[in-house]
């Protein structure tokens, strides 16, 4: 444990500072937090109304604001690139995002042409209920894959800290991101688009 809460904090704090200038970003960020929390507690009772909600609403709201209203020029606040935050980005950066979120397009897709997906289905749907089940079982496991396989990754690419470190951060970030932005949507009804340290540098 020796400097893993002073790692979490710089993970956190590089986060925010790269990635979240806009009001808009960090407004729907608070919703997509909100909502994910209320994903965590569906899991144990509704998982597949969990798993439909969570990516359908929660990271998709969570990514529109990244890829549509945060600025991709140079950052002269932080005196970066957006070439250099992305390839210093621990986790999954807007290039990882794209790919991950393409996998999550398709899956329906394939899903649709292969009712038991080459055979990880023992029993192929039948209706809409039976496609939606085995979709949530989908993208449940593609959820938990993608963390695991970049906490994995990071376990080479810096070290297992690193890595342990990134994983509780992102199980974490809906509580943080409440406490953090949660008036953020107070500010922006202000007409303030930017964080005024983000908009004073620029």
């Amino acid at each position: 444990m020796n400097g893993f809460f002073e790692t979490l904090a710089e993970q956190r704090w590089d986060d925010h500072r790269y990635y979240h200038h806009s009001r808009i970003n960090q407004s729907l960020h608070l919703v997509s937090a909100i909502s994910f929390l209320v994903t965590y507690v569906l899991l144990f009772t509704h998982p597949v109304v969990a798993a439909l909600f969570g990516w359908t609403f929660a990271m998709c709201i969570r990514q529109v604001g990244h890829f549509f209203f945060e600025p991709k020029g140079y950052d002269e606040a932080n005196q970066a690139t957006h070439e250099y935050k992305e390839k210093v980005k621990v986790g999954y950066n807007l290039r990882r995002k794209v790919i991950l979120h393409a996998v999550w397009a398709l899956t329906p897709v394939i899903l649709y042409f292969e009712p038991t997906l080459f055979g990880i289905f023992k029993q192929p749907y039948t209706n809409l209920s039976g496609f939606l089940q085995h979709l949530a079982r989908l993208w449940i496991a593609l959820a938990a894959g993608a963390l695991l396989f970049r906490t994995v990754h990071l376990f080479f690419l810096r070290d297992v800290k690193t890595g342990l470190v990134w994983f509780t951060k992102i199980l974490t970030d809906p509580f943080h991101d409440i406490w953090l932005y949660h008036k953020a949507p107070l500010y922006l009804l202000r007409g303030e688009l930017v964080e005024p340290t983000h908009q004073q540098a620029a």
